[in-house]
């Protein structure tokens, strides 16, 4: 069995590409850092250290690189041979990535077993963009026989690494990797570790509004308190406090919405506030804080849950102390962080708040977003 995966940073070697390795796939990492892929062609195996209750190492053996812009003929072949075609480089730069695995696609031959094109990036319904970028870019009409794309929810923390580590990964023992089965009918790839659904959006929201907040809300707090290390700000009382109660709320939400137990969600906070106060994962609030704009965009950990909690009268005053604190990450070296202080000082609290989190003035939760940034321009 055959696999490709674009992004050979730190998720794409220590949790997809581990797993396919593991599923007993030939793995090609394919990438656009020059130095990244000459370190995975000189060696024929690395590392993955788990960390937590349970330490363990894994050896990655028989991978092999390619570089997307200088050997565009090796992906394409490699992917017209693959089973399984997977993503880990950020939802932004699927559409840089479509037309490579378009022609590869294309390349497969009439017949062929469909190849499974699975995007595991931090957004929802993150393959959807990526098969639209295919279809726009794919020569031909029969892209539905060559490959079939199901949209996946991701779970792994998977921190900055040490700055001599070379192609080792330091990540938790904790993972999700939950996908959708319909869109096989019956035929699912055999990927070790997978959890294989047949509705995904609780699984999205429940992972994206409780792991994806409550570590964002943790840095922010943490930040603005002038902690560096996540587990030190989880383990200062106030700041728990805070990331508990914005769980509390984000999980009222999904408990309402989606019918999961709420014994259940509880104990999957539980779990939550244990992984994220880890203190062998050297994380900190600068990285996890990093882009803050689009963590305050209209779909994204904060700003959706918020305003769905408003949508239904439901309290989420935590959340919305919470964008406030992210108006204060300026991390040096985050572009972002940089930008959005600029547009807090150029724009009014209604034209930040319309730009950045696209809620209209008619929304239940826009008045408390705008008090929240007239408070940071007070």
């Amino acid at each position: 069995m055959k696999a490709v995966h674009f992004g050979a940073g730190n998720i794409g070697r220590g949790f997809v590409g581990l797993l396919l390795n593991q599923s007993g796939y030939d793995v090609t990492f394919v990438d656009v850092v020059d130095n990244l892929i000459d370190q995975l062609k000189a060696t024929d195996s690395y590392v993955v250290h788990e960390v937590g209750d349970h330490p363990r190492t894994h050896v990655v053996r028989g991978h092999r690189a390619a570089h997307s812009i200088k050997e565009p003929e090796v992906v394409i072949a490699a992917i017209a041979e693959a089973d399984v075609i997977t993503t880990a480089v950020g939802v932004t730069i699927l559409p840089r990535i479509a037309g490579l695995i378009a022609q590869g696609l294309a390349a497969r031959p009439a017949g062929a077993p469909k190849a499974a094109v699975i995007a595991c990036e931090n957004a929802i319904n993150g393959t959807d963009v990526l098969h639209a970028a295919v279809a726009e870019n794919y020569p031909g009409d029969d892209l539905d026989a060559k490959a079939v794309f199901p949209n996946c929810a991701i779970d792994r923390i998977v921190p900055n690494q040490a700055s001599d580590a070379g192609l080792a990964v330091t990540v938790e023992n904790y993972f999700e990797w939950a996908v959708e089965s319909k869109p096989f009918n019956g035929n699912l790839p055999p990927i070790e570790g997978v959890h294989w659904v047949d509705d995904l959006e609780p699984y999205i929201e429940r992972k994206l509004f409780t792991v994806n907040t409550g570590h964002a809300t943790a840095a922010y707090h943490g930040f603005a308190a002038g902690i560096s290390k996540l587990s030190d700000a989880l383990a200062d009382p106030a700041i728990h406090a805070k990331v508990a109660a914005v769980l509390a709320e984000t999980s009222a939400l999904v408990v309402a919405k989606h019918g999961i137990d709420p014994e259940v969600q509880a104990a999957y906070v539980a779990k939550i506030l244990v992984r994220f106060a880890n203190p062998d994962l050297p994380d900190t609030t600068e990285r996890v804080g990093r882009s803050p704009l689009r963590k305050l965009s209209r779909n994204d950990r904060f700003i959706s849950p918020a305003s769905q909690l408003a949508e239904r009268g439901m309290g989420r005053a935590a959340l919305v102390e919470t964008v406030g604190a992210a108006l204060l990450f300026n991390a040096q070296g985050d572009p972002e962080a940089a930008g959005m202080q600029e547009m807090l000082l150029a724009m009014s609290a209604d034209e930040f708040v319309s730009t950045v989190t696209g809620l209209e003035p008619a929304h239940p939760l826009y008045g408390d977003i705008v008090s929240v940034v007239q408070a940071w321009q007070g």
